[in-house]
């Protein structure tokens, strides 16, 4: 075992960094546990409301079931394809990582699938834990709102806590593995980065294909139910009611488990491999970290498990007081904050622990300011979305102010408020990464700059880093939206009193702007994970083709078709993504207009709508259609780069590796802007009718409330389907950059 892995040239054993991260993180996967058990133990309410919760789970875990057998085809068979195309294709270089070309790629095959197995079995217990948790936050908002607030935010954070301590456990635990496989702990990053890839992977379909089905029945549900017939939302005589829970399971729960999983897993990874360019740099020039590279290298690990403990402890905390007079909106605000300042304190220990430098004083408190920075840049990201897709603002009421002369104008007014939203957070992701490399540039002294040593890059990953210190309560925020939401139909559809209805409905409007929050958030880590994941794929060029510079010309004319390609993608993934709803919806009101026509007693409560038959055919749709844009993004990257190196000259040997950058650069920066406009013009569509349905401009069955459902119609795509998985699309690009760099010199 090279002695590196065990002890550092510093004096520094790294195994008192990762003990303590796997303890960390078992002790989250714990409290997971015991809050799932917690929640368990809470009552199912009455035969009515536990056999419509029934009909859910049954049709959530079919969907799961389905789905989960399809990407698990194809990512076995891109298990395969890496394989080859590493240990036969490319062959064995003198700067692998391995002294072979069949031990790295078995290296990378098997973090790929790790990866990808780690990502389902996130995505899954979040769901699982969801659809068992929404009867019983109805059963206790029978008996008090505190109660069913509490139980609704910790069926929640067991999603949020499996999918940070699993994300944790996966990277610490490869790392713990390959020393005692003789592997020299600084090359680790680049033989695992397939694990980041592997859950980018499955994190695409299970949010595409999540948010395909959560969409097309909730399409189908609204405009056969309110537009065409005229019952309210979730009624029991609506056949497509039950798939449009199921959806609220499969999309926002299974979906966006994997999508942060995949988040905190790629950006450890890539945090990793700056942490070790950079202390390697600082050391060679005279400038070394206190306690060596392999502690820098490691920094992203103990932060992310710092933020698992401050987030258990900001849910605990979460509860209205005993005259429930305090909103719900405002006890989980206070809980969110309490998480922050704990992350933000053990952040500053863990950077004056790891990043100290005796020839660099000022090192780690920059590194910790640029921390701050990207949770300042998270709290911004959540007061811009609220204020472009709550009814309180000038946005969203212009919106509903349009539809007063029909959908025309509503269209009109959504696209105009989609494209605005777009500039304020544009200028404070490019503040967030402009300061935070500027901060981490100045963390050395003068005379270590001029000897090369820039810490600004990993300035700007130690701002991703500070940005989802505090994922696991986001996520556990995110999963309290569908429970509250499912809550809420169960009641509906149980006939409960009015009384207790106003309770789940007013937990339901929370869900709703956690929901609309989180997909802010999401958009916001994703742009600087992908900034972080870029420089990577940077620094990882340069590390296997041995050249000290390497840099991106878009003056070149095949780099630049790189880079018209890679916003030519993003815009035909939205189109195959938002047409593959339509399709699945049609199918869905197909059969629901041919159950009222085979049993016309429905609509007067004389006969059971088949809600089974609806939830197959849309899982069957969804499942057909997210295989085209699930494939476009992992395809176009290696066909630019393999096919690209017919251009590889002496004068220019990276002309292909400089290509692919092009497409991840410009391909980001065109997933930020349309992310970004999809997620918050379908957030403010839908709120403007919900204004609308509060009794203005008419109420419900008005024309502006026709209006309203039509905006909302196109807007449920936009924020549901295509806005969220591009999200994740803009991390796949980076992570299968990563993986594939070699193969593009």
């Amino acid at each position: 075992m090279p002695e590196s892995a065990v002890v550092t040239a510093s004096g520094f054993n790294p195994w008192l960094i990762v003990v303590p991260v796997m303890a960390i993180s078992v002790l989250g996967l714990i409290i997971a546990i015991l809050l799932a058990r917690w929640v368990l133990k809470k009552d199912t309410g009455n035969e009515a409301m536990l056999k419509i919760s029934n009909a859910i789970k049954q049709g959530a875990e079919a969907f799961l079931r389905r789905q989960f057998r399809t990407i698990i085809y194809l990512a076995v068979g891109f298990a395969v394809l890496i394989f080859l195309l590493y240990g036969f294709v490319r062959g064995h270089q003198p700067y692998d990582p391995v002294p072979t070309a069949l031990e790295l790629a078995f290296w990378i095959s098997v973090s790929f699938i790790f990866g990808a197995a780690c990502s389902l079995i996130a995505g899954y217990i979040g769901m699982w834990v969801s659809i068992r948790s929404n009867v019983r936050t109805a059963s206790a908002a029978l008996r008090t709102l505190n109660e069913a607030l509490q139980t609704a935010l910790r069926g929640g954070a067991v999603s949020g806590l499996f999918v940070v301590a699993m994300s944790l456990i996966g990277v610490g635990g490869l790392y713990s593995l390959l020393p005692a496989l003789n592997q020299d702990p600084k090359t680790i990053p680049l033989m695992i980065v397939g694990y980041g890839f592997g859950a980018s992977f499955v994190a695409l379909f299970a949010q595409l294909g999540g948010g395909i089905y959560t969409k097309a029945a909730d399409v189908g549900a609204d405009l056969i139910g309110k537009v065409e017939v005229g019952i309210p939302e979730d009624d029991p005589r609506n056949p497509a009611v039950v798939a449009d829970l199921v959806g609220d399971n499969v999309g926002d729960c299974a979906g966006r488990g994997a999508d942060l999983f995949e988040s905190t897993a790629a950006e450890n990874i890539g945090a990793m491999i700056l942490g070790a360019t950079l202390a390697t740099a600082a050391g060679e020039c005279g400038f070394p970290f206190a306690l060596g590279s392999i502690a820098v290298m490691l920094f992203p690990l103990i932060a992310r498990a710092f933020g698992i403990i401050a987030s258990i402890i900001g849910v605990i905390a979460v509860r209205l007081d005993k005259q429930e007079k305090l909103s719900p909106m405002q006890a989980m605000n206070r809980g969110y904050y309490l998480a922050v300042v704990l992350a933000m304190i053990l952040f500053g220990v863990a950077s004056r622990w790891l990043l100290h430098s005796e020839s660099a004083p000022n090192a780690w408190w920059h590194f910790f300011i640029c921390g701050v920075i990207g949770v300042i840049t998270s709290v911004a990201f959540v007061y811009i979305t609220q204020y472009y897709t709550e009814y309180k603002y000038r946005p969203v009421l212009s919106i509903a102010d349009a539809s007063q002369t029909g959908p025309a104008t509503t269209i009109l007014a959504g696209m105009s408020v989609g494209f605005e939203c777009t500039a304020l957070p544009a200028l404070v992701m490019s503040a967030a990464i402009v300061g935070s490399y500027y901060l981490g540039k100045s963390a050395f002294p003068p005379e270590a700059l001029a000897s090369g040593v820039n810490g600004g890059l990993f300035g700007t990953a130690v701002a991703t880093m500070g940005m989802l210190a505090t994922a696991a309560f986001i996520l556990a925020m995110d999963t309290f939206g569908p429970i509250a939401d499912n809550a809420g139909g169960i009641m509906e559809m149980s006939k409960q009193s009015e009384e207790m209805r106003a309770k789940t409905d007013r937990l339901d409007a929370v869900g709703n702007t956690t929901k609309a929050l989180t997909k802010g958030y999401a958009i916001g880590s994703a742009a600087l994970a992908a900034f972080l994941l870029f420089s990577a794929y940077m620094d990882e060029v340069k590390l296997y083709s041995h050249q000290s510079v390497f840099s991106v010309d878009i003056g070149k004319p095949v780099v630049f078709v790189g880079a018209l390609i890679g916003a030519m993608l993003i815009f035909l993934f939205s189109a195959l993504a938002i047409r593959a709803v339509g399709k699945a919806a049609q199918y869905i009101i197909q059969d629901v207009r041919a159950q009222y026509k085979e049993k016309p007693g429905i609509l007067e409560f004389k006969e059971d709508p088949d809600y089974g038959r609806c939830v197959d055919i849309v899982t069957k749709g969804a499942l057909k259609q997210m295989i085209l844009p699930g494939l476009l993004p992992v395809a176009v990257p290696i066909a630019i780069g393999v096919l690209f190196r017919i251009f590889i000259t002496p004068a220019d040997p990276l002309i292909s590796a400089e290509s692919v950058a092009a497409l991840l650069m410009v391909g980001t920066i065109g997933g930020i802007i349309m992310a970004t406009f999809l997620n918050n013009s379908g957030g403010a569509w839908d709120n403007a009718k919900k204004y609308i349905e509060a009794g203005h401009y008419g109420g419900k069955r008005s024309d502006p409330h026709k209006a309203g459902v039509v905006g909302d119609t196109v807007g449920d795509p936009f924020k549901d389907t295509a806005g969220p998985s591009i999200h994740v699309l803009i991390k796949l690009l980076s992570t299968i950059t990563l993986v594939m760099a070699p193969l593009f010199l």
